[in-house]
């Protein structure tokens, strides 16, 4: 990268909470946020939203009547990117691009709908306008009243982390000199588990950890949905106000194997990892936070990716997923806070059930991991 880019802030809403404080006490827990939900009559494993974020959800519907009529993968997008131009020293209505992305979008409301015209034949008039994936940055536009471009697209589970390298590559080029990036998921609806369910790959085994990512010896697969949104300021440049610095990117596509799976050794995450981190040496890089989603393959596949890259020693590794489920689009920028959080406090949060590490004296280096279907990788190195 030509010049380096300030995360000035990152705000989220996740099972982890809302503020700074609450994550990182929710991190030092050892538990799992996961829990079983009723869809359709069948108990599922799922991580949801506190009710004292849901409670404000609902008090956004009532803020502005065009507000009621929005999918909560919107209202959580809106609200999390209020709290991260407040929190970065920004004011509604300056010059900023928007790059909100998720893998599902509306998906609550658009199911909603399709259940409604299977019924009656028929469908609402803002059925379209609230459906598209689209919607998500121009409302948050529309609220923040924002100047600059407005963004919104799905490469799956790599979402958020593509909207990190769509804004450097604006901030680099010179065309603008703040950007708005995250991801915004709600995907917490029967249709969408029974998706997952039916690639086989969702939890099923009742025990105190029902997602175990990064468990490399599990032989069934693991995955647990979650819901939840997250936002982070960027500018080109240090700032004073940097929580940290965006010093590598990298990005990679396996060659297709299967319609969901990457390949044995993630040669994807070989090539995003290597991309991000040529100007740094690998001794430097003190944790990597991956995106392990619980699945058999995809957590042993991105490990032996990650001992290609590093060799024998090994940074610290992690996962959140264990913790907070899958978030689908919004993941990687979730993988970011821990990453951030973790450097602020010198500390490192590793998988209770994981493999001893050989552990670091400082965090200053992390190296976050998100890919999404087909192997679609992107590898971001943070810098404190």
């Amino acid at each position: 990268m030509k010049t380096n880019i300030s995360i000035t802030s990152l705000a989220s809403m996740s099972p982890l909470g809302n503020t700074p404080e609450a994550i990182w006490q929710e991190y030092l827990s050892p538990k799992s946020l996961i829990t079983t939900k009723d869809f359709n009559g069948k108990e599922q494993f799922v991580a949801t939203i506190p009710a004292a974020i849901r409670a404000e959800l609902e008090r956004l519907r009532k803020e502005d009547v065009k507000y009621k009529a929005l999918d909560e993968t919107v209202l959580l997008a809106i609200l999390t990117s209020r709290k991260a131009i407040e929190d970065a020293g920004w004011q509604q209505g300056d010059d900023f691009g928007v790059n909100i992305g998720s893998s599902r979008g509306a998906t609550q409301l658009f199911e909603k709908y399709h259940q409604e015209f299977l019924e009656t034949g028929k469908t609402a008039t803002l059925t379209s306008p609230t459906t598209t994936l689209g919607n998500i940055s121009s409302w948050v536009a529309h609220d923040l009243k924002s100047q600059g471009p407005e963004i919104s697209h799905s490469i799956t589970c790599s979402t958020a982390l593509h909207a990190i390298l769509n804004a450097a590559a604006w901030l680099q080029s010179g065309l603008a000199t703040k950007f708005l990036v995250g991801g915004s998921e709600a995907p917490l609806t029967a249709f969408t588990l029974a998706q997952m369910q039916a690639l086989k790959i969702y939890a099923r085994e009742n025990q105190e950890y029902p997602c175990r990512a990064f468990d490399l010896g599990k032989t069934k697969n693991s995955m647990v949905l979650g819901e939840g949104a997250a936002m982070a300021c960027l500018e080109l440049g240090e700032k004073q106000n940097a929580l940290g610095y965006i010093t590598g990117i990298g990005f990679a596509t396996d060659d297709l194997e299967h319609n969901i799976s990457i390949s044995e050794e993630a040669k994807c995450f070989q090539k995003s990892m290597q991309m991000a981190l040529q100007n740094t040496a690998l001794d430097e890089v003190d944790a990597i936070v991956m995106h392990a989603p619980g699945t058999v393959k995809g957590d042993i596949s991105e490990y032996r990716a990650i001992q290609k890259v590093f060799g024998e020693t090994l940074p610290m590794l992690t996962t959140n997923k264990w913790k907070i489920g899958h978030t689908f689009g919004a993941s990687g920028i979730l993988n970011l806070e821990m990453a951030l959080l973790m450097m602020a406090q010198n500390t490192f949060i590793g998988v209770p059930f994981g493999e001893s590490q050989t552990k670091r004296k400082q965090i200053k280096k992390v190296l976050i991991n998100a890919v999404g279907f087909g192997g679609n990788a992107v590898s971001i190195l943070v810098t404190k």
